[in-house]
């Protein structure tokens, strides 16, 4: 008997190793991607601001070099100082809006091919982004023609006064939103076309709207008992010298840059994109946060996640779900560019990519099989600098080696933002372009916006 017992404690116990070097195998299991349909949006694609917006919004990127300039195109773009930036070819500032800068998308409920896109910031930053207005657009690829159309453009504004800090048109009466109030990241409609959750980066925040982008309430974001707020918080004075202290929790830039929502509309996952910090300003660990949100009572819930980074991933661009449980993470470093063309010993750009992309992938994760540490389990992933296709459906193979073979296919964005579940086969991921400074296509060439229709039905069978 007590033979028997030890043998079966032995067996049980080399089981559980097996299960765990199972798991450890599945979280970096690469499962092939085939490429179904390549749509782009030009990058040079404006909008007029609306009628009773203040003229200061006919002209964006105003402030983006190191004074205000009024002159339309008279500022190059560029992805960097010298000596590794190189000329996208496109000048600000721009006469209206740019659509650009899909951070977040979902599709349209009741309409097939359509989705939800979010706009972004506006040009990078708080500071440079006052007359950046906005958006929300309803867009629809067509991946037989390549061509996408933007078929409605819903402006976000705050006219009841539900912003509790200064907006930068706060004397206005639409009071519409700018790049210098929020940096919206991540986007989640709202049952029955109510409007929209928004995640976001300066707070960090979450918004609700309404149908028509007017704002209905803002959310501080609480985690473990304590209020996160980053160095863009309207509440906060970021002192000169370290010694004095740190005053904020999420790294600049390191928001709401993916929130998924639970398919019945219950629970909202907020992602941020980088690490919370400790009181001494270091990154907690190696791993970022999911925090959960009620959204029948329009708060926090107290339970938070944890998800480890790929080695070479430094943020996350989206999180989407495509059941209760599971969902899809867009994982990148922040680099951009082929590989193939990487400069080599003696080179400089803009005649190669000084820093190519390394890691862009779509990983899945399990929410509903998480371990003792609170670490959510990665079940296999698809890398977007690999891609197969052998139909040649690729509409722009951009800058490359000469013997780059013709059936594989890259998506080198240095931010990847979109990811979003289209049927029991498929996936769409589309870039941020951040127009006028990204060029990770081309070598000299700003970035367009571009989706791609993923053929992935392993990946999304796992479990």
């Amino acid at each position: 008997m007590e033979m028997t017992m030890r043998a079966l404690l032995l067996a049980a116990t080399a089981l559980l190793g097996l299960g765990g070097a199972a798991q450890a195998q599945g979280q970096d299991q690469r499962v092939e991607a085939r490429l179904a349909g390549h749509a782009i949006l030009p990058a040079f694609t404006m909008t007029l601001p609306p009628a009773d917006a203040p003229r200061d919004a006919l002209v964006s990127g105003k402030f983006t070099g190191a004074q205000r300039v009024d002159q339309p195109g008279s500022i190059p773009g560029s992805t960097g100082p010298a000596p590794n930036g190189r000329p996208t070819g496109i000048s600000l500032p721009f006469i209206g809006q740019p659509v650009q800068g899909f951070s977040g998308i979902k599709p349209v409920a009741g309409e097939p091919g359509a989705y939800w896109v979010l706009t972004d910031n506006g040009f990078g930053n708080k500071r440079n982004s006052g007359d950046a207005l906005l958006m929300v657009h309803r867009i629809r690829p067509d991946f037989a023609t390549g061509a996408v159309r933007v078929e409605q453009t819903i402006f976000l504004s705050d006219p009841d006064r539900r912003v509790p800090f200064r907006i930068a048109h706060e004397g206005s009466e639409a009071r519409y939103l700018t790049g210098a109030d929020f940096d919206p990241e991540s986007l989640q409609p709202l049952p029955d076309g109510q409007g929209f959750w928004i995640g976001e980066e300066f707070g960090p925040y979450l918004i609700r709207v309404d149908a028509a982008g007017r704002v209905q309430q803002v959310v501080e974001t609480r985690l473990e008992g304590r209020t996160l707020r980053s160095p863009d918080h309207p509440s906060l004075f970021v002192p000169n010298s370290p010694a004095a202290g740190v005053a904020f929790q999420t790294q600049r830039s390191g928001g709401y840059e993916g929130m998924a929502m639970l398919p019945d509309g219950s629970r909202l996952w907020a992602m941020l994109e980088k690490q919370v910090l400790t009181a001494e300003g270091r990154p907690e660990g190696d791993f970022l946060r999911l925090i959960e949100f009620d959204t029948a009572r329009g708060e926090w819930t107290g339970r938070s996640l944890k998800f480890r980074l790929a080695p070479g991933a430094t943020a996350i661009g989206d999180v989407n779900f495509i059941d209760e449980r599971r969902a899809l993470v867009i994982e990148r470093d922040d680099a951009e560019g082929d590989p193939s063309l990487a400069c080599a010993q003696g080179q400089t750009p803009p005649a190669c990519f000084h820093a190519p992309a390394r890691v862009k992938r779509v990983t899945l994760v399990d929410l509903g099989q998480v371990d003792a540490e609170g670490f959510v389990a990665k079940l296999a992933y698809i890398d977007l600098l690999d891609i197969r296709d052998p139909e040649h459906l690729a509409r722009n193979l951009g800058d490359r080696a000469a013997d780059a073979p013709r059936e594989r296919f890259g998506f080198p964005f240095f931010t990847i933002e979109n990811v979003a579940v289209v049927d029991a086969e498929h996936i769409i991921v589309a870039n941020d372009n951040n127009l006028p400074f990204s060029a990770g296509r081309h070598l000299t060439r700003a970035d367009d916006n571009e989706f791609i229709l993923l053929h992935v039905p392993e990946l999304l069978r796992r479990r």
